[in-house]
């Protein structure tokens, strides 16, 4: 079973922690319809929803920056922003039903944005919200199932995930600005198209991408090169710093 783990939009999402873009008003109303839409589209590619009820936590949608899932286990992460640890327990309570968990401890911070999961690779920022130290623990707690911990500097965007993500088996969408593309030398690289920044974040989903509609010139260059695209319009989670891979948490069980 192909599982999507998502929490629902706080109607105090116009608090949340905005750190590289410039605060705009969010309208509840839209970004609920979104979300919605959103949820369809992950549904439609054969996923169930396990939707988490709101905990009026401004940034408790952004559900993947809470746990990090890999086959063995899942890991509730110790987010970098202070005001989002509290966001953990309900998703804590809501993975335990399909992974034995583990923990990030205080020690370090980690964000679930920040880690690329491919096979048994993780590549992880290390950003303003993932420090060296949480970095580490992650490569403890993963090393005994076989998983190797690449630590991979990030600049100008939030996470990791921001810059690169996974758009096909061994193909990456990245921004070269925000993320150097000689770590990923083993992966076909296509590069977001200059006047699309944030382009970079896409949902994989085996055969189709999740991909959101304000970058259509970097999303006509993914279907050119044969990638199945399903466009999503996710604008006003946008405001709060949002992706399309930030809503949920994507596994089997």
């Amino acid at each position: 079973m192909k599982i999507a783990l998502m929490k629902e939009v706080s109607p105090n999402i116009s608090e949340c922690e905005i750190t590289n873009i410039t605060r705009v008003p969010i309208d509840h109303d839209t970004a609920v319809r979104q979300h919605q839409l959103y949820a369809d589209a992950i549904r439609n590619q054969g996923y169930k929803i396990h939707m988490i009820p709101d905990d009026d936590l401004p940034d408790s949608v952004f559900v993947e920056d809470n746990a990090v899932v890999i086959d063995e286990l899942g890991i509730i992460t110790h987010p970098g922003a202070a005001s989002r640890r509290a966001e953990t327990a309900s998703v804590a309570k809501a993975l335990s039903v399909y992974r034995e968990l583990r923990y990030i401890d205080s020690s370090g911070t980690l964000d679930g944005g920040d880690v690329l999961r491919i096979g048994r690779d993780l590549f992880v920022g290390k950003s303003c919200r993932s420090s060296a130290v949480g970095i580490s623990l992650l490569r403890e707690i993963t090393k005994q199932f076989g998983y190797t911990v690449t630590s991979i500097p990030v600049s100008g965007c939030l996470h990791l995930k921001t810059a690169v993500s996974l758009v096909a088996e061994r193909t990456l969408l990245l921004n070269p600005s925000w993320v150097d593309p000689s770590h990923f030398t083993d992966f076909e690289c296509i590069t977001v198209h200059p006047s699309e920044a944030y382009g970079a974040n896409a949902l994989y989903l085996s055969d189709a991408i999740i991909y959101p509609t304000a970058f259509p010139r970097t999303g006509q260059k993914l279907r050119d090169l044969g990638i199945r695209v399903v466009s999503v319009d996710m604008s006003e989670l946008a405001k709060a710093e949002g992706g399309v891979t930030c809503c949920s948490l994507i596994f089997d069980f």
